[in-house]
């Protein structure tokens, strides 16, 4: 598997995509020990909730993101991917950075400082791959993909100077949320043409076609910007509270493109469909609670994150890790029980947050866990594999 001519370093999805599934079952499976058995957590500068955030989001959220983007812009731009010896550079860095992210609590400094290099590395590297076929005539369409990478640097840059300063750093990590909740409705706008038309094909031929309106998605995108924004200047203000509200309207606003019927209850555009569901309950309750004086935002945002960035990475690794290995649409029963489980753990993790109790968070763990499990039993093996149909690349 270290060898350099090994299947694993032929498309830039593979690494990345079995990296997010193998750290999305440790990473829950460690907290969920955290938080039900007492188990100390890993020693890390900021605490064990600012580690559990930033390996959510810079460890698992990043992995997928950099599959997802090593894959897509390829396919979108009709250019060529990355070399074997750069992605196994990018992957050196993704792992770099947990080390030294996991150490700093040890060694201090010297992890914060390695865990900033190698992230901002990752994300620096990525968009300096990717900025001639994005920027190019063939990618203007797709930029916005591109800026979400050095938005992203520009969080690590913040959080790891706020950590080299004895700070939690979780504003930046709230902000670098914000910025994937803007991508996934970036991508889920290209991703969506294909995938909501196909189904369209298939249960009522001759229908009108879907179309992503650009209107409605860049109406969703300035309100979840300008309430990320807000959350990092303001937390906690009634101001932040109104824009997560209008963040939540323009979401819903958004998934009326989505009412096309028949087709929508498929499994594939049912899934996206829940992505934007979630993403639009939990702006809501985010604004609900900073509005009312409640308690209780972690409910929205673990919808977020559990539901709408957990749904959205399982979704692309389920369609794309299949289609770009040279395989047929998985059509078994366990990519709506994935899906199911993964809405459960959201549901429970959002219960916990109004109820407590360990049994609520013991069930949103292994749910959500055995969601991934389920994902890498089937997507993993044929990452590790040659295409069957005997091409190389993606």
């Amino acid at each position: 598997m270290l060898r350099a001519t090994h299947p694993l370093w032929m498309c830039g999805m593979r690494p990345f995509f079995l990296l997010a599934m193998l750290s999305a079952l440790a990473l829950i499976a460690l907290w969920s020990v955290v938080l039900g058995a007492g188990i100390a957590p890993p020693r890390v500068a900021g605490g064990a909730v600012v580690w559990h955030v930033h390996e959510m989001v810079f460890g698992f959220a990043c992995a997928a993101v950099a599959g997802f983007a090593l894959t897509a812009v390829p396919e979108f731009t009709g250019s060529a991917g990355v070399t074997r010896a750069q992605l196994r550079a990018l992957v050196l860095l993704w792992v770099l950075g947990r080390l030294g992210f996991w150490s700093s609590g040890a060694i201090g400094m010297a992890g914060l400082w390695l865990s900033a290099a190698a992230h901002m590395g990752l994300l620096l590297g990525l968009a300096a791959l990717l900025a001639r076929p994005l920027w190019g005539p063939a990618g203007r369409a797709h930029l916005a993909l591109w800026w979400t990478l050095p938005a992203l640097a520009a969080t690590v840059a913040g959080f790891h100077a706020d950590a080299l300063r004895g700070l939690p750093g979780l504003r930046w990590l709230h902000a670098a949320l914000g910025l994937l909740m803007l991508l996934i409705v970036v991508a889920m706008s290209r991703i969506s043409m294909r995938i909501v038309n196909r189904a369209i094909e298939a249960t009522t031929p001759g229908a009108p076609p879907y179309f992503a309106r650009p209107p409605r998605r860049h109406l969703a995108a300035l309100c979840i910007g300008l309430y990320t924004l807000a959350e990092f200047m303001q937390p906690g203000s009634r101001l932040t509270g109104w824009l997560a509200l209008a963040a939540s309207a323009s979401m819903l606003h958004l998934m009326g493109d989505w009412h096309v019927g028949r087709a929508l209850l498929r499994r594939w555009p049912l899934m996206l469909y829940a992505v934007y569901t979630c993403m639009a309950l939990g702006y809501g309750l985010l604004g609900w609670f900073l509005l009312g004086g409640e308690p209780g935002a972690g409910a929205g945002r673990h919808l977020l994150t559990m539901g709408a960035m957990s749904l959205a990475v399982f979704a692309v690794i389920a369609i794309a890790g299949r289609a770009h290995c040279g395989l047929p649409p998985d059509t078994g029963p366990w990519v709506p029980l994935g899906s199911a489980l993964l809405l459960a753990a959201t549901g429970l993790r959002a219960g916990a947050a109004w109820l407590g109790g360990a049994s609520w968070l013991a069930g949103a763990g292994a749910c959500w866990c055995l969601a991934f499990a389920l994902l890498l039993w089937r997507v993993g093996p044929p990452l590790m594999r040659e295409r069957p149909d005997g091409r190389q690349g993606c």
